[in-house]
């Protein structure tokens, strides 16, 4: 039989969609459940598509179930519809933390959260793909607006880079927050839903930084182990903030008002990680 060379690609793409299908059933069946718009690339218009969230999804609840065997309080604060933000505090060298998140509200909350990357992560070979693939957005004001304004939960981490570059005699110490996060919530009237981690502190602690910026990065981490340490990760989400109440949303052009109200997340943020700190039992239970 002849077979062409786009022929052979598209029965090969068939296969490997009737294997995964196969292989990721259940991750599929939980993301196939969440709408989203195909805008008639097979994905969404920022990269997002099922079968390749299902892979990211398989191995991420592996980590979430038998590494870190995560435990979730107060999964009840996270809106099942409409426009909201999570805020978490960041840490642990690598991004675990916003894979729990992600995951950890995929299996509970039956809801796609949409992490922001950092300015760099749009340039990384292979990773930004994957990430783009399995909901992730870059941290535009045009991409972020787009989103609340159809309905989306985004996942923000407004510590950025000195969240998860801080000593680790400094854990849990909150750095400041960037406000972005608060002046969405003003101008589109969503609820900020504050999320503590503990548990990222101590999954991988650094014990240098190389001064390399390929691609963009800020440096290069040195873990003092190639691998996360399997401690227990805590995820504590909080009541919605409603950041809005009481103000309009040209309100979000206020400096001051946003400063106050990035202020009042961060702070709940902090409260829901001293919380966590004081309930957990040890770093590995």
């Amino acid at each position: 039989m002849d077979v062409r060379p786009a022929e052979l690609q598209s029965l090969l793409g068939q296969a490997g969609r009737r294997l995964a299908s196969t292989l990721w059933a259940e991750p599929l069946e939980h993301l196939r459940s969440i709408p989203y718009r195909d805008a008639g690339h097979g994905h969404d218009v920022f990269g997002y598509e099922p079968l390749h969230a299902a892979l990211s999804l398989s191995l991420t609840e592996l980590l979430h179930r038998y590494w870190f065997r995560v435990r979730s309080h107060g999964t009840e604060h996270v809106p099942r519809q409409g426009p909201a933000v999570l805020v978490g505090n960041h840490a642990g060298t690598l991004p675990f933390d916003a894979m729990m998140v992600w995951t950890d509200v995929i299996l509970r909350c039956r809801r796609l959260p949409r992490p922001v990357a950092d300015y760099f992560v749009p340039a990384l070979p292979y990773v930004s793909t994957l990430y783009a693939r399995s909901g992730v957005v870059g941290g535009s004001a045009g991409n972020l607006r787009a989103l609340l304004e159809a309905g989306e939960l985004l996942l923000i981490f407004p510590e950025g880079v000195p969240g998860i570059a801080k000593p680790f005699r400094e854990r849990y110490q909150l750095r400041d927050f960037r406000v972005g996060h608060a002046e969405l919530a003003i101008r589109h009237q969503a609820p900020v839903v504050p999320v503590g981690i503990v548990g990222s502190e101590e999954q991988m602690p650094q014990v240098a930084r190389l001064p390399v910026h390929a691609f963009g990065v800020p440096y290069l981490p040195v873990p003092l182990t190639p691998l996360p340490l399997p401690v227990r990760y805590h995820l504590h989400y909080g009541e919605p903030l409603h950041l809005h109440e009481g103000l309009r949303p040209e309100d979000a052009d206020d400096p001051e008002v946003v400063r106050r109200a990035a202020e009042r997340v961060r702070q709940a943020v902090q409260a829901l990680v001293n919380k966590g700190l004081r309930l957990r039992k040890g770093v590995f239970r």
